[in-house]
């Protein structure tokens, strides 16, 4: 893990580890949205870090109180839940469809944004790139946080979802290309 100020995880009280832990959890979706990548990355590092600490320390305890399972999962399977879990959230929020009030001030013509994220994938190794890494740039195009998800829900298909990568498909090949030789 990256250095960060603050006290070590191992080095807080009980009380102050709960309350940090569960005012990290409670932040995650927040972050996500509004804060940059690298605010993410030190956010998530320092969530898992004081929830492996909590863990550590209280081995048949949650966050959401005591267990009652007569086997306790291994602290893989602990770790393979929580991302799960939180990859299912992530993936559940980008894919939402806007609200029909959303600002429409903002940002570029919808088809300009279009090509623009497009051309960033035909530019990326393969038409390849992380759904995280796609959203972010689509957020900086667009008016709202639903592009990517319109180009692979689209017919046909300008992306296609491989797991947690985003791939320009040979349709959205021939799109850019028609729209590039109009601009």
């Amino acid at each position: 893990m990256t250095e960060r100020p603050g006290v070590p995880a191992r080095d807080l009280s009980d009380e102050e580890l709960e309350r940090q832990g569960v005012h990290a959890h409670a932040m995650r979706h927040w972050v996500f949205l509004h804060g940059t990548a690298d605010q993410f990355r030190t956010h998530t590092e320092r969530m898992l870090e004081l929830e492996q600490e909590y863990l550590r320390r209280h081995p048949q305890r949650t966050w959401q109180g005591s267990g009652g399972g007569a086997v306790t999962p291994s602290r893989d399977d602990r770790i393979r839940d929580l991302v799960q879990t939180f990859s299912r959230a992530v993936t559940a929020l980008l894919d939402e469809e806007p609200a029909p009030s959303a600002p429409e001030g903002r940002g570029r013509d919808p088809e300009e944004a279009q090509t623009a994220l497009l051309r960033r994938f035909a530019e990326a190794p393969g038409g390849r790139m992380h759904k995280l890494e796609a959203h972010q740039i689509a957020r900086q195009l667009a008016p709202d946080n639903h592009l990517v998800a319109r180009l692979y829900r689209q017919d046909p298909p300008l992306l296609a979802a491989e797991r947690d990568m985003r791939v320009l498909t040979e349709a959205g090949r021939q799109w850019l290309a028609s729209h590039a030789a109009t601009a």
